[in-house]
């Protein structure tokens, strides 16, 4: 071991056996001080919401308690705690960025256990799952990445696997011509496999499943890639140094983040996350530790226990919350930590992208399937031999969906108490209700904000987003966005989520990328209960409205707010207008510049 990963760990002493000397897997850093940390977030946010919802109460409990009073605290109770959570993520994040702390000594010292010029000695699979996709478009991204490790010298390591689950045969015939066409191009000293199978038995879990059936004994590691991921050489390559160094690392993945896009909706949301992610990520590691979350793609997965120890169960009942597990990935983490393997995400921005909706209807649409996904954990929450935190990790996955619920059954409440008379002469503590709107909007927007004030603190950074007006014309119109959007997307959460009991399903399918004009008509049959729901709040609450204003907003202009973020037109301006520039296009790559098909047209500092 290193000089450098010995001082990384306390006491000193602690390298001989993780299982006696009270160490993670990898031997690289204390459970004693893992478990403090997760105490103290846990102290964190349980204070915070004992204190939220004690100043709640003190407004809802004015002129009396009524059964309507405690529904509304309950529904504040059950909305809160993701925000409370993100806010300690951020600061937390934030402080191990800026307050001198070293932070891969702090949240990842596993990675300083790999050189850059380690040899790659593994046998790696790359996999990219298909399902109706356009495969001319997914067989370039994987020309990229294969052409890329060619490049490295180590293209002897890997083989392709193209896994595909379509079912609609013009596409499944245009998927075997463009395969054939890449086999032809790459040479035969390239290993390419292309499968199809004939149904969708198990979603995405279930292909991959296949996959490790049939080829998986001849692999140590597989990298996994859906239709729209991008990565680059050294990115995969220092990843699999990290998992050859750590043999009981089981999954490892670094940030995934959103290629630079025409569609004004993704460069507004990939803005946002891109800044909210490496602080929000960088705080969540450093207490999460060796029981991370799994992302489902852009991942190195040791093959073994992962083929051994991660088969999904088929859930007793049927669809929608019965049946095969349509949301794989906190489940297979759950279950490689279990079997004495680390689950870790290397909190750094990489060359690892994905593609985000182009609009706001797409974007729904694929929030409800992990919506479904979500609401069949609570069958595992019981399962036997998991470790404390990759429970909560399963329970937290649900409480996300839950948490817009809570938010819609909130509002709809706080409309009723509209009709309830209290017989009260004190008056009402307009003072605090005007503390805690402005505290609970902050606390939502905190990640966004530490991420905005990380850029700004360095020159560099704030270059990377086209300079620090840009960045902050481009925080202040993101974040407005995402205030008027957030009700939108809850709301249709909150409705599908009431029709889960009654059999309503969302659909595993191809989906949308590219940048398109979506019509009022398909805006409205997808959110006009939004718009009517915004009405119906302006008719019975009246002036009162005013407390919800960004909610009634959002609501009664999501379907303008949509048709207008989709025009391609718009998504062009803030392209030559440099809003909601990332970094790809201050300094843009030859691989993400062949992926994406455009360059800046002009320079963006």
């Amino acid at each position: 071991m290193s000089d450098e990963l010995q001082a990384a760990i306390e006491p000193p002493s602690l390298v001989s056996d993780p299982a006696i000397d009270g160490l993670t897997p990898t031997g690289t850093q204390s459970l004693a001080r893992l478990n403090r940390r997760r105490l103290l977030v846990a102290a964190l946010n349980l204070v915070t919401l004992v204190l939220l919802t004690t100043v709640f109460c003190r407004l809802a409990g004015h002129g009396g308690w009524t059964p309507l009073d405690v529904a509304l605290v309950v529904a504040f109770v059950v909305s809160s705690p993701w925000n409370i959570l993100s806010l300690w993520n951020a600061v937390i994040g934030f402080l191990l960025m800026h307050g001198g702390r070293n932070a891969i000594r702090e949240v990842y010292p596993y990675a300083l256990k790999a050189g850059e010029a380690d040899p790659v000695t593994a046998r790696i699979a790359v996999i990219m799952t298909l399902r109706n996709e356009d495969p001319v478009r997914a067989l370039q991204r994987l020309r990229l990445v294969r052409k890329g490790l060619e490049a490295s010298g180590y293209g002897e390591r890997f083989a392709y696997f193209v896994l595909s689950d379509t079912n609609r045969p013009e596409i499944a015939s245009a998927e075997e011509a463009a395969f054939a066409d890449e086999v032809a191009a790459a040479g035969d000293h390239v290993r390419l496999s292309y499968r199809r199978r004939d149904d969708n038995a198990g979603f995405k879990a279930g292909n991959i499943r296949d996959f490790l059936d049939t080829w998986g004994d001849g692999y140590d590691l597989m990298l996994g890639l859906d239709a729209d991921s991008l990565m680059g050489a050294p990115t995969i390559l220092r990843l699999i140094r990290i998992m050859q160094a750590n043999p009981k690392l089981g999954i490892l993945q670094s940030l995934v983040v959103g290629l630079p896009s025409r569609s004004a909706f993704a460069r507004l949301f990939q803005f946002g996350m891109r800044h909210n992610m490496r602080i929000y990520t960088m705080g969540a590691a450093w207490w999460a530790g060796d029981c991370g979350p799994y992302w489902g793609h852009n991942a190195v997965i040791r093959v073994a226990p992962f083929k051994a120890h991660c088969r999904l169960p088929v859930i007793p009942g049927k669809p929608p919350l019965g049946g095969p597990v349509l949301s794989h990935d906190q489940l297979e983490a759950a279950f490689m930590r279990r079997a004495g393997y680390e689950v870790r995400v290397l909190p750094e921005e990489c060359q690892s992208y994905e593609e985000n909706p182009p609009h706001l209807n797409e974007f729904t649409r694929r929030d409800l399937r992990w919506c479904q996904g979500n609401m069949q954990y609570w069958r595992f929450l019981l399962e036997p031999g998991l470790k404390p935190l990759s429970r909560f990790q399963i329970a937290w996955a649900i409480l996300l969906y839950f948490g817009s619920f809570g938010w819609m059954a909130f509002v709809v409440l706080a409309m009723l108490t509209v009709f309830e008379v209290k017989p009260t002469s004190e008056p009402f503590p307009v003072g605090l209700g005007i503390a805690l709107f402005i505290g609970m909007t902050v606390m939502s927007l905190m990640p966004k904000l530490a991420g905005i004030a990380d850029a700004l603190l360095s020159r560099r950074e704030a270059r990377r987003y086209g300079g620090w007006p840009k960045l902050l014309a481009s925080a202040a119109v993101e974040l407005l966005f995402s205030m008027l959007i957030s009700p939108a997307v809850a709301f249709r959460v909150a409705i599908f989520m009431l029709g889960l009991p009654f059999g309503r399903t969302a659909t595993w399918d191809g989906q949308k990328r590219d940048a398109e004009r979506l019509s009022w008509r398909t805006a409205l049959v997808g959110l006009w209960p939004q718009m009517l729901f915004a009405i119906l709040m302006i008719a019975v609450l009246g002036p009162l409205a005013i407390w919800g204003l960004p909610m009634v907003l959002g609501l009664l202009l999501a379907i303008p707010l949509a048709v207008v973020t989709a025009e391609p037109a718009v998504g062009d301006w803030c392209r030559t207008a440099g809003l909601c520039v990332v970094p790809e296009e201050v300094e843009m790559p030859e691989d993400v510049a062949e992926a994406i098909g455009w360059r800046p047209a002009t320079p963006l500092t």
